[in-house]
């Protein structure tokens, strides 16, 4: 029983001492296992989108909002857009998300957003089953 114990702390010495000298990260800091958002330049809109897009994001001051990809469009009275946005927060302690952005433009020229969806790459990352 005596070296059951001295196995047990031996190891958890050993366990101990691996994490000090073989940190889980990488050159780029990244930790094993975890997600980094890549930074993306913003996607050039077509100048109708990038105006309801402009027009929409100036009520958002929390953020940067950077569009990579207009995913759909629809027609209603007006037009809704769905963009694919990188959003850097102004806060230096929050990281980068991915985003769907839900723009509305009404027929005078109005625009707003109507929802903002957060893509959580690290909780969706599981393998399919």
């Amino acid at each position: 029983m005596k070296y059951g114990y001295l196995r047990i702390g031996s190891l958890i010495l050993t366990m101990i001492l691996i994490a000090i000298l073989f940190p889980a990260t990488t050159e780029a800091g990244l930790s094993v296992g975890g997600w980094e958002i890549v930074p993306h330049e913003a996607v050039e809109l077509s100048e109708e989108v990038q105006a309801a897009f402009d027009k929409a994001v100036t009520a958002l001051d929390d953020a940067e909002y950077i569009p990579v990809a207009l995913l759909s469009r629809q027609v209603v009275a007006g037009m809704n857009y769905c963009i694919l946005c990188q959003i850097k927060p102004v806060s230096e302690e929050a990281d980068p998300v991915w985003a769907l952005l839900y723009i509305y433009a009404d027929l005078q020229g109005n625009a707003e957003v109507s929802n903002i969806y957060e893509l959580y790459i690290d909780r969706h990352s599981v393998p399919v089953q």
